[in-house]
């Protein structure tokens, strides 16, 4: 394996060394090698990636994950999936699916724990939270960015170590059907999915499997916000039916209840509706009433794979209606909330740098006939056919919460998770190889960073992965990419063994023999276990098991 960033003479001998067998007491009693105990509770083993590297190879020719599902010839959750209603999946968690479930990988212990992570995301604490020396400064955390994987320590790279834990592509199969049944309940009850943010917007830096989840979660998030406008809307309709219930109210209750009511400038006194907080040292200009930021209906969620749709249709078509959508939507919003609003006022708001305020010297070249409260619009809003000025005229004052949706997020949510049903064997587990492997050097980098004399080791090793997984036929180079991830982890999790084999043997590192040459002679302790000189190799010479099993 040749290192064309670093000199791979050094990595090299370091490979070497690190897979050859020391005696120890793993090893007597049936232990892997050296070069394979990786203690995964710290930093995920390369061993994982070996094998999510081997699903994206032997499942190019399968076009969806239900069709391994189908290959597979066992049980399939997915094939009962139409016929699921919310008590079934309830059911399935804890019934009789459950069993047949934990007989199938009751002994896989990272699968049992992803699955009760997603059973009960609240009350199980993720293993990854005792890789206690993560830290979030630029120089780890963008590695994730370069690669585009997911964030170290997220959902992803966990769901990608238990994949990377099963052995048979039937398993594989038959686990992400759970995964993604699993993500439906949570959905169905309203629960976040754990480790992704509860409410951002996707990052498109991001593989497009962490911003799927990122989409599901925020629109947990925004129905949870809609049912609190909900619930704040009723509660001003009800208080202004019990005022409108007096035959004479009081002529002191209206005033004092600006949030509710707002005085136009006919003098009447107008039902505020979807107001959210008010705007300070700012006011109506025809009714010098406060000014107040309505509660809005928020922007569609965008992943990647969407984005580059409606750029397609809008190069096919021209169409711009979803901009002109939210921009009438907040102006009946702004409406609601502020009566006897003008242009003018949402302007002053929506679009501050299109509005002027009067100055002392505008009210002196003018005579002194323009209050200094008030000012003018921009070139731009005065002229003709203006298009806010026509969406002005045709909008009424609705609050956001009674609008048509802008964005359907039940619709949403049934797409990705129907898309994830349907995934590409071998995209999935592309995403899960880049999200494993830029996790695990993210916790790597963190541990050997105070090391002056191996970080620079590992930046270049680092350099080099991102440098191939950047590349479009990175998939073809997987093996180079896991065995110098092996040897970034024994770098993190064992320093003062890998100084100790640079400073052994010098001479070694400035040799002009190849460095690979070292690596195809197998040593003593190989050739008498033939299972330790296949360790630094991705495939065996057994091939794999066939998709059917």
């Amino acid at each position: 394996m040749a290192f064309p960033i670093f000199d791979g003479h050094v990595i090299g001998l370091i490979s070497y060394n690190l897979s050859i067998r020391t005696p120890n007491s793993k090893e007597k009693n049936g232990g892997s090698t050296a070069a394979d105990d990786v203690n995964s509770d710290i930093i995920p083993s390369a061993s994982m990636l070996k094998q999510l590297a081997i699903g994206v190879e032997t499942t190019k020719i399968v076009k969806s994950m239900k069709d391994l599902m189908i290959l597979a010839r066992d049980y399939s959750p997915v094939k009962e999936r139409a016929g699921l209603s919310l008590y079934a999946m309830k059911s399935f968690v804890v019934g009789e699916k459950e069993d047949k479930f934990a007989a199938e990988f009751g002994r896989d212990e990272k699968v049992m724990s992803f699955i009760h992570l997603l059973m009960d995301p609240e009350g199980h604490l993720s293993r990854r939270k005792t890789r206690s020396c993560m830290d979030k400064a630029p120089k780890v955390t963008k590695f994730s960015k370069e690669v585009h994987g997911a964030p170290p320590e997220s959902f992803v790279p966990e769901l990608a170590e238990a994949m990377g834990s099963i052995k048979t592509l039937k398993k594989m199969a038959l686990f992400w059907s759970r995964v993604v049944m699993e993500l439906r309940r949570l959905w169905c009850e309203g629960k976040h999915i754990p480790g992704i943010p509860t409410d951002e917007i996707p990052n498109l830096n991001s593989c497009l499997l962490h911003q799927q989840l990122q989409v599901i979660n925020c629109c947990i998030s925004r129905k949870q916000r809609r049912a609190i406008a909900t619930a704040s809307l009723d509660s001003v309709l009800k208080q202004a039916n019990n005022i409108a219930e007096l035959s004479h109210p009081p002529a002191d209750l209206l005033p004092e209840s600006p949030h509710v009511y707002a005085r136009i400038s006919s003098g009447k006194f107008v039902l505020r509706l979807g107001a959210d907080k008010q705007l300070e040292n700012t006011t109506l200009l025809d009714t010098g009433e406060p000014v107040y930021t309505p509660v809005m209906q928020e922007w569609p969620l965008l992943t990647e794979d969407i984005i580059k749709e409606t750029e397609e249709f809008v190069l096919r078509t021209g169409s711009v209606g979803a901009g002109c959508s939210q921009l009438l939507s907040d102006m009946q919003a702004f409406k609601a909330a502020n009566p006897g609003s003008i242009l003018e006022d949402f302007v002053r708001w929506h679009s501050p740098p299109d509005w002027t305020e009067t100055n002392d010297e505008s009210k002196q070249a003018t005579g002194g006939d323009i209050s200094p409260s008030r000012g003018h619009l921009s070139t731009r809003m005065q002229k003709e056919g203006n298009l806010w000025r026509e969406l002005w005229q045709t909008a009424k004052p609705i609050p956001a919460i009674r609008q048509a949706p802008l964005y359907y997020e039940d619709l949403s949510v049934e797409g990705i998770l129907n898309g994830l049903e349907n995934i590409s064997p071998s995209s999935l587990f592309e995403q899960l190889f880049v999200s494993l492997l830029s996790s695990g050097c993210a916790i790597a980098e963190a541990r050997v960073s105070s090391n002056e004399f191996l970080y620079k080791v590992f930046k270049e090793c680092k350099d080099y992965i991102v440098l191939i997984c950047q590349s479009k036929n990175w998939v073809e180079k997987a093996n180079d990419i896991c065995q110098v991830y092996e040897t970034m982890a024994v770098m993190a999790l064992d320093p003062e063994r890998v100084i100790k084999i640079m400073n052994a043997q010098p001479d070694q590192t400035h040799t002009k023999e190849d460095p690979n040459k070292l690596r195809k002679t197998p040593s003593k302790n190989q050739k008498d276990n033939p299972t330790a000189a296949q360790s630094s190799t991705m495939f065996s010479k057994k091939p794999a098991k066939p998709i059917s099993c």
